[in-house]
């Protein structure tokens, strides 16, 4: 199987296999062995998958870094770890709030700890993570109520983490970009609140709704993020039956009113030609099913997918640090988002990774299971960040 999934990895990508072999192997082992033996013990009803593959995450190393003071805190009933650089200062610091990744299901205070704590370092920050509750057991919209509530929390009492309100910049990966993307929407024009200086999106899901873009295509069983781990991951946090899921990938599910309406920044038409693949398949939705969209409607929720926000909205947003990789699947949702950002005069800084992949951020630091491309990632959110 993991030879099988190799060799469609490489046709689909285009990728020189001597080169991103080892990436591959490793990803494609950890991925299979960590989901397929989780879900063994659900079958068994040992515990859940996504509990399983928690548990692993968790036993990664954890760094200690002598140079930042790390304190575990709750904001009402929402943990929360604080990362603050132990050398005093004569100045207030500048804040970053961090949602990390998992796809609803995974990833934890724990698993970012490492990224945490040097980007609090190199960048001399207070930086705020949030351990938001996660699907199964919670289900849409817990996870981003979490991130809001804790965010508006931190943003209220800036003055007690001596963190100066007019630089506080909002950071996350994968599902925590489109917390990211979601929180600065829904705080723009919230006068009570300072307001957020800068967003750091690092490959960031801002749409469940188009399926069928080019990188769907090209990177579908690619690793950490294959269509199927992606399709579970949004099925169970939004209490979708995985039934359901052809009728997603299709596109049956989606109202022709709302295609007409949203397709202008949904479709693949708006990405650069260089990612548009003469060998991709035409984006054609199916024959509308009114069951599928009533049981999957909440994919179409601009609360849940915040590429399709409105201009308005866009217009007022902060300036953007934007990280795609080019070994992924929504790879194409940043490029999307990007252009949607840029369209209404909001400075975007682009820094794509042509090695990277999806997830790689979570194993930065984690001695022997790290790859360069997170180090570079992290590096580039440091010297943005330091701009701020």
């Amino acid at each position: 199987y993991l030879i099988k999934r190799l060799l469609s990895t490489q046709s689909q990508t285009g990728l020189p296999l001597c080169k991103f072999l080892p990436v591959l192997v490793f990803c494609l082992w950890l991925e299979q062995y960590w989901t397929g033996f989780g879900n063994i013990l659900e079958k068994l009803r040992i515990c859940s998958m996504p509990r399983f593959v928690r548990f692993l995450h968790d036993r990664l190393s954890i760094k200690k870094n002598h140079e930042v003071v790390v304190t575990d805190l709750r904001f009402g009933t929402i943990p929360v770890r604080l990362f603050r650089p132990k050398a005093a200062s004569s100045s207030l610091r500048r804040g970053i709030l961090f949602y990390h990744g998992g796809g609803s299901l995974f990833g934890s205070l724990d698993s970012y700890h490492n990224v945490c704590s040097f980007l609090a370092r190199e960048t001399d920050s207070v930086l705020l993570s949030v351990g938001y509750r996660k699907a199964p057991e919670h289900h849409y919209p817990v996870a981003l109520t979490d991130c809001l509530n804790a965010s508006i929390h931190f943003l209220k009492t800036l003055e007690a983490y001596g963190v100066d309100p007019s630089r506080v910049v909002a950071c996350g990966e994968s599902i925590g970009g489109g917390a990211v993307a979601l929180i600065t929407q829904t705080l723009v024009g919230r006068r009570d609140l300072p307001q957020i200086r800068a967003q750091v999106l690092i490959y960031p899901l801002v749409q469940a709704i188009n399926l069928q873009l080019p990188s769907f295509q090209q990177n579908q069983n690619v690793p950490f993020l294959s269509l199927q781990l992606m399709t579970t991951c949004v099925c169970s946090y939004l209490a979708i039956d995985l039934s359901w899921k052809g009728a997603m990938l299709k596109g049956a599910c989606i109202p022709r009113d709302f295609w007409k309406k949203y397709r202008k920044w949904l479709s693949s038409d708006n990405l650069p030609k260089r990612f548009r693949s003469k060998d991709q398949q035409p984006e054609t939705l199916a024959p509308f099913n009114e069951a599928a969209y009533l049981e999957t409607k909440h994919i179409l929720d601009v609360e849940h997918a915040a590429l399709i926000a409105e201009d308005k909205i866009i217009a007022q947003l902060p300036e953007a640090f934007l990280v795609s990789c080019e070994v992924d699947m929504v790879r194409d949702d940043s490029l999307l988002y990007k252009k949607r950002l840029e369209d209404q005069g909001v400075r975007v800084t682009w820094y794509h990774v042509e090695d990277g992949f999806h997830g790689c951020l979570v194993l930065f630091d984690k001695k022997f299971f790290s790859f360069p491309c997170s180090l570079n990632i992290v590096n580039a959110v440091v010297s943005y960040v330091k701009g701020i």
